[in-house]
């Protein structure tokens, strides 16, 4: 496992269009860390992460991943280390069978019998999925939940050392989305997690990077970041649900909120409002 799996230095980049998307961006993530990158729309983050496996190829400064600087020549071997998973998982879902899905990445680097099957057990194994209750079915007739498994599956299969993913908990329900953050901290690989879930990055990651108008203008604890709601706010985002709520008894609630229409308030002091 490479020390420093990604190496960001000085990243500009610009659109046809003239809109600056990256402004000198230095960012470098160690082995085995979960980093969560946030930011309003428009801030950068999905530019940020396509230069990660060379979608976007870097116009100034030097991306790094692995031994490998981000250029043409260079694609295969990043591609391999750094795998992509969509927020759309239909974007990435494809063959018509789930074990067809997962079993392509492999079968393009040359796998086949026994190693092949072993590398698409095991990578269904990491995500919780029965190869032989899902392996023969549809990846259309899934549920959202399912499909995002069957992706993360389909990266985990090329056996990357870097996993980056694209708003993960979009799309879930909330007994999904619990399930995909505990997946995500079971897999010992390093994450980088763009999000507009601020709960979820809240759980996962406790290093946080904050992406505004194209430049990094936070990175640090996850924590500290959350608790700074003005902070947060001079940056279009919006504090987490979980800090939002700061009271679950009653005698704690602030003295203007009222629970229940019909029922009065009662205050440690006893008076009723």
């Amino acid at each position: 496992m490479h020390h420093n799996p990604i190496s960001i230095q000085n990243l500009n980049y610009t659109y046809p269009d003239g809109t600056q998307a990256l402004r000198e961006i230095n960012l470098s993530i160690k082995a085995t860390e979960r980093v969560a990158l946030i930011g309003a729309n428009g801030s950068g983050k999905s530019t940020l992460l396509l230069h990660l496996n060379g979608i976007i190829i870097p116009q100034s400064g030097q991306v790094m991943i692995g031994e490998w600087t981000v250029r043409s020549e260079h694609l295969r071997n990043i591609r391999n280390f750094v795998g992509l998973v969509f927020q759309n998982p239909d974007d990435q879902l494809f063959m018509p069978t789930v074990w067809e899905d997962v079993a392509f990445g492999p079968m393009n680097l040359g796998l086949r019998g026994q190693e092949l099957t072993d590398r698409v057990v095991q990578a269904m194994a990491a995500v919780d999925i029965d190869p032989e209750w899902y392996g023969h079915r549809n990846t259309d007739n899934l549920s959202g939940g399912e499909k995002k498994r069957i992706a993360i599956a389909g990266v985990l299969a090329m056996n990357p050392q870097v996993l980056v993913f694209d708003e993960p908990s979009a799309q879930l329900d909330p007994r999904s989305r619990r399930q995909l953050i505990e997946l995500l901290q079971s897999l010992p690989i390093t994450q980088l997690v763009a999000t507009h879930d601020l709960d979820l990055a809240l759980d996962l990651c406790t290093r946080t990077v904050v992406l505004s108008q194209g430049q990094v203008v936070y990175d640090g604890q996850t924590e500290r970041l959350m608790s700074d709601p003005t902070f947060l706010l001079q940056h279009a985002l919006e504090s987490p649900l979980s800090y939002s709520r700061p009271y679950c008894q009653l005698e704690d609630a602030p003295l203007n909120s009222v629970l229940f229409l019909d029922t009065p308030v009662v205050k440690a002091d006893g008076i009723l409002l």
